[in-house]
Parts: C-alpha cells; structure tokens; sequence
C-alpha cells in the first residue's frame, strides 16, 4: 500500500466534496457517495494507470462507475488527480454546468462512460475488456457497481459473457452497502447468497472491508496473469460512511445536504483531516 495517509486524506477529501457540491446544487446521492469514497481514494491513489495530462493514453486502465449517481464521487477524485479543477466543482449539477448529477463523460477528461440507468456499466466494461484481449493490451478494465443495481439482468448476462471469455483484466466491484433506495436490499430482491452466485457463475470472488484501504488494494492489485477468470471484489461498505447521521440511514438516498445539517456533516469530516 503506498502511502495510507495520503490515501486517507484523499478519501476523506472525495467526501467533504461530494457534501459541498451537492449542497450547492441541490442534488441527492451524498449517503451512496460516502459509502464508495475509500475505493475511490485507493483506486486513483494507487491501483489505476492513468495520465491526468493525456486522459486518452491508450494504455490506461478504464474504470467505469456503473452506479452513476454517485458521479460527484468521481468527479472530486478527477479534480484531486488533476484531471479538471478543483474549482470547477463548486458548479456541479448548477444549471448549463457539465458537471451532471448523473455522471457524464461529454466534456469531463477522465470519465470513460456516462451512466445512470443502473445495469449498464459493467456490459460495456466486458466489452473494453474483451477489446483489450483481442487487441493484446495489458490495460486493466474496473467497473464499480451498487448492491441495488445486481437485480438487473443485465449485469447477469455480463457475468455470464466475462467468464466465458475468461476476461481476467476485469474487475468488478460491488458497493455492498446492502440499502436500495428506502429499503434494504434483501427486502427488495434478496442477493444472499451473493458470492456464492457470483461464483456459480465462473467469476473468481473476494470479500472484503470497503473501508479497509489496504483491503481495498490488495483486492484490487491482484496479479491477473495468475488468474484465468474475472474477478469480483464485493467491498462491504456503509452507506453515509464517516457522517454520523447519515451511516446506514436510507433517507440521504435523495435528501440534499443543506443549513445546519450541511454544517454538522463537514464538522465531522473535517476532524478526520490528517
């Protein structure tokens, strides 16, 4: 793991942007954006290969943020890595900005793929992958996905396309922070057991702590030539993570960070500052 408190900080810095864009624009999605900011950290901090200053490098590795209503998560992580301006958030989800609630790749260096309907992600993740092996590239494909979003069918027949394809340079991971929308997701479509389909269905598995960063980077810094199959990291996460009244509570799914309590969430995230 290199260096954890700088990976650390990020994390925490992702959250205090994600608070403040979408209390200044009014938008949702703050709890599922917390619940991803320690993969995103770990990810642009020390797995993906990218270059800030060439967002199209041909060998960079693609990731893919399938559950795109988090897109303020990724979009705080581009800005900390320098691939738009830190000061350019302050305009997301404000009206004529290309900064959407949504995430969206037209105009933002860096985003690989505009998603929102749920279950779209990791298909076209399969494809970048399949497209790498068939062009005998070494780039690695990463797809993030909520928990909710695996009632799709959609990404059912994915998995089943990677593993038959043996699509070893693909990573997906799951946002196991098991609410959808206002219930949980057992209630809703139950997943459990959830490694064990993913398994049946030729995906390698691995569980871990979605907080835990060097967790996190073991997972996902696993050595492909050694594996002949996908794998699928279910990070299991907390849903608000870091801000006390919002961890686990389904109501900052759509409620918008606003006056007091704005102010009493970036109290707390500021204290985690290094």
């Amino acid at each position: 793991m290199k260096n954890i408190k700088r990976i650390e900080q990020l994390a925490n810095n992702i959250r205090k942007h994600a608070l403040k864009m979408t209390s200044l624009g009014g938008s949702s999605h703050i709890g599922s954006i917390l619940s991803i900011a320690d993969i995103l950290a770990v990810l642009y901090g020390s797995i993906l290969n990218y270059n800030s200053k060439d967002p199209q490098w041909a060998d960079r590795d693609r990731f893919i943020l399938s559950k795109g209503h988090a897109g303020a998560g990724v979009y705080a992580a581009l800005a900390e890595s320098g691939f738009i301006s830190l000061d350019k958030l302050k305009t997301h989800y404000q009206d004529g900005s290309d900064l959407s609630g949504h995430i969206s790749h037209k105009g933002i260096p860096g985003v690989e793929f505009s998603t929102g309907s749920l279950g779209h992600g990791l298909p076209v993740a399969c494809g970048m992958a399949l497209a790498a092996k068939i062009n005998k590239k070494n780039h690695r494909v990463f797809a993030l996905l909520s928990d909710g979003e695996c009632d799709e069918g959609s990404n059912w027949e994915a998995i089943l396309f990677a593993a038959h394809h043996k699509l070893n340079n693909l990573f997906a991971i799951i946002d196991r922070n098991r609410l959808q929308s206002i219930y949980s997701t057992e209630d809703t479509v139950a997943l459990e057991p959830f490694a064990d389909k993913w398994i049946s269905f030729g995906w390698d598995v691995i569980e871990i702590n979605g907080h835990n960063h060097n967790e996190i980077f073991e997972s996902c810094d696993d050595e492909i030539k050694l594996r002949n199959k996908p794998l699928c990291i279910i990070a299991n996460t907390i849903k608000g993570k870091d801000v006390s009244f919002m961890e686990n509570n389904t109501l900052w799914h759509y409620r918008s960070p606003q006056g007091e309590e704005y102010k009493l969430a970036m109290a707390e995230l500021k204290k985690k500052d290094a």
